[in-house]
């Protein structure tokens, strides 16, 4: 029981307090699970966080998911999904009582433009912290150069670029 408490605490928190989506939560999920837990090892994280891009639906709720099915089976599956979601639909409900009131506050204006830098910089932290461990050899960053050019600058179709990543790691691999 105590497992099951540890982990709805802990995707409370990082749901609770982290800003930006999925990607900005990664940096804290990481330190959470694998430095101050140590449930899983970095090159597992990174498996899962491959599974969640993959999968559909937001990638802290999958990862979520499939972190606690990892720890503690199907219970941890749920209690960690609910754990990092809870936070979001408090924080929702709360503020949709007061959105009209505030709606045209400069304050709030500029709290949120006081946030976005942040949230890039979690995101940064994030991409980091992944090409650390998937930049094995030259290949891996040669296949990462490519589609990162290919997708951004000439819009390639993100999902085509999986398939070509996967065709590249089987040719080159």
């Amino acid at each position: 029981m105590s497992l099951l408490f540890d982990l709805f605490l802990t995707f409370f928190k990082i749901g609770a307090f982290s800003f930006g989506g999925g990607y900005a939560m990664l940096p804290l999920i990481e330190e959470e699970i694998i430095e101050v837990h140590n449930w899983i090892t970095h090159t597992e994280f990174i498996d899962i966080i491959a599974i969640s891009e993959m999968t559909p639906g937001p990638i802290a709720v999958n990862s979520a998911t499939f972190l606690g099915y990892k720890v503690a089976g199907i219970s941890g599956s749920v209690i960690a999904t609910l754990g990092v979601i809870l936070p979001s639909f408090i924080v929702m409900s709360i503020i949709f009582h007061f959105v009209y009131k505030f709606k045209n506050s400069p304050y709030i204006d500029w709290i949120f433009k006081g946030i976005r830098p942040v949230v890039l910089g979690l995101i940064a932290s994030a991409a980091v912290s992944v090409a650390k461990s998937t930049f094995i050899d030259i290949k891996s960053v040669i296949i990462a150069i490519f589609l990162f050019y290919i997708v951004t600058f000439k819009k390639f179709n993100p999902i085509l670029a999986i398939v070509v990543a996967g065709v590249l790691g089987v040719v080159l691999y």
